[in-house]
């Protein structure tokens, strides 16, 4: 599925957890989100969904129960560099900035597996914002996101690609299916760099490469490149 707006409403599973036990704060905004039903039901997409593009308007402000989103900015070449996920409990940032300052998103967000969410609209998220716990909830969230992408400008700006890349393919376990654009997607590159560096891991005997796929042979390799990062 992949449309410019949020899907239509629809039934959730009967598992899915309560909005007020994954963000509190909503336990004290007004108008209450059970008074809000059921125009705010929630609603179930499938993995790969596109629930916001860039320079579209905001069309409100989603609330996580299941699943997770991608959140990335693209380039006029095409390429694309991920800034952050939101998982259940999560605020989205290029969400509440757009709804703030009244502007075109920033970015796109697509969900990266079966994810339930209820989009509140911006009329109501700006009530809500006059409550002080889910105020300082939203401002919190700046400031965890803008040390998140301090992070990653750092490692964009000043880390060598190879670095990145290893610690891309660690923690995946030793069998990775994975195609090379998605980690030039990851990484914020080309795929073609990916290719190359993915090459002399492997002639250096750190990797094995298949069709979109690859087996780590030399883990503590990768490991101690990647470890430079922080160093």
């Amino acid at each position: 599925m992949n449309t410019n707006t949020f899907p239509s409403s629809g039934a959730a599973a009967l598992s899915t957890p309560q909005p007020t036990s994954l963000y509190p704060a909503l336990a004290q905004v007004q108008p209450a989100l059970a008074s809000l039903s059921p125009a705010l039901a929630p609603m179930s997409v499938p993995a790969g969904t596109v629930l916001f593009s860039e320079n579209s308007p905001c069309r409100g402000f989603p609330l996580v129960l299941e699943g997770e989103i991608k959140v990335s900015r693209s380039s006029g070449d095409g390429r694309s560099l991920e800034l952050y996920r939101v998982v259940p409990g999560e605020l989205c940032l290029v969400s509440s900035a757009c709804l703030f300052r009244t502007q075109p998103l920033s970015a796109h967000g697509i969900t990266t597996k079966p994810s339930t969410l209820i989009l509140i609209p911006a009329d109501i998220f700006q009530c809500w914002l006059e409550t002080p716990a889910f105020r300082n909830e939203v401002l919190g969230l700046f400031a965890e996101r803008m040390a998140d992408l301090t992070s990653l400008v750092d490692a964009v700006a000043f880390h060598k690609l190879d670095r990145r890349l290893a610690a891309a393919l660690l923690g995946r376990g030793q069998h990775l299916t994975i195609t090379h654009q998605a980690l030039a997607d990851e990484l914020g590159t080309v795929r073609e760099i990916v290719t190359r560096l993915l090459r002399r891991f492997e002639r250096d005997g750190w990797v094995v490469l298949g069709r979109e796929q690859l087996q780590i042979a030399n883990s503590a390799a990768l490991r101690e490149l990647a470890s430079s990062l922080t160093s």
